[in-house]
């Protein structure tokens, strides 16, 4: 992937803090990862993530236009400040050269795109979804949560959150996952479809929880499929004087993100950290599954196309 190098990156809904701990307490829609060593207790079986009482609790049921949460949101536990991490993030040319800018051009990219696809598909508003990197621990409006939940979104803040470190301890070393620069855009652009789903008030179809049929796989394909979409299009979005954001994305990333969304797949998981596939416990789909809505997205481009409430099995 590769910016446009007089492009203007945007730093205004991303921010790098920490602060606070535990383990994540309600609502967020994160990859599912091994628990390792920082956890306590080795590597042993798969984070389960979307319980019915917490969404209950967290989105309060509703949907239409703005999503589930029209209301005003409690971001009392969010934790303050920014280490100004991304302060000198100011050009396409800088995402080029600096992986952090890149994070900044590729939530650019992100917003802009699902500012105009969103409206215009399903004529429902858009409004941006924040983004903040930490380290070690983070609070934030769904709990505290440490490096070990791996990236997530939480809907009370409307937030996405993650450690960077994610991609190297556990990615690639735990899960075999790909090294490839085209892996974290994928990353985010799942956790940013979990946003568009709580726009959509897609979050309150949830209401069981493990299983490949489950709604919470359906959820989570549907994730993959909407990060589809916007790698497809990536090259079209733009920054705010019109200008080109990312003037190529290639097959290779296509490639990687499909190589990520396989390695992060239950059944992987499964087999890596306990030898042997329990379907009945998935909570975010097989690896074929993940990548077969991936590619769903990237090649069809509609929000349509990515029900996978519609099929009988995602």
């Amino acid at each position: 992937m590769r910016f446009n190098p007089k492009a203007r990156l945007d730093t205004g809904k991303v921010s790098d803090g920490g602060g606070g701990g535990g383990g994540l307490g309600g609502g967020g829609m994160r990859l599912p990862i091994p628990g390792g060593t920082k956890a306590g207790g080795g590597i042993g079986g798969v984070i389960i993530i979307i319980l019915i009482i917490v969404l209950q609790q967290c989105l309060g049921g509703g949907g239409g236009n703005g999503g589930p949460l029209g209301g005003a949101f409690d971001t009392s536990q969010v934790a303050p400040g920014d280490t100004e991490r991304y302060e000198n993030c100011k050009t396409g040319a800088d995402a080029n050269e600096d992986v952090d800018c890149a994070r900044i051009g590729v939530e650019n990219s992100l917003r802009d795109y699902w500012a105009g696809i969103l409206p215009e598909q399903k004529g429902v508003k858009f409004e941006p979804a924040t983004m903040k990197t930490f380290s070690g621990s983070v609070s934030t409006g769904c709990g505290n949560a440490t490096s070990q939940v791996g990236p997530f979104y939480c809907p009370v803040d409307r937030g996405i959150f993650m450690d960077t470190t994610f991609f190297d301890e556990v990615l690639e070393q735990q899960l075999g996952g790909p090294e490839g620069a085209f892996v974290e855009p994928y990353v985010l652009a799942h956790e940013y479809g979990h946003h568009i789903q709580n726009l959509l008030g897609t979050m309150g179809q949830v209401r069981t929880q493990q299983g490949p049929r489950s709604d919470a796989v359906r959820l989570e394909l549907q994730a993959d499929c909407f990060a589809g979409m916007w790698a497809q299009a990536a090259p079209r979005t733009q920054d705010s004087n019109g200008d080109q954001l990312i003037s190529e994305i290639t097959e290779q990333d296509a490639s990687e993100a499909i190589e990520a969304a396989e390695a992060v797949g239950d059944d992987r998981i499964q087999e890596k950290t306990q030898g042997q596939v329990t379907e009945e416990n998935w909570t975010h789909g097989s690896a074929e599954s993940r990548k077969k809505w991936f590619k769903v997205g990237f090649s069809e481009g509609t929000i349509d196309a990515c029900d996978t409430w519609a099929v009988e099995t995602p």
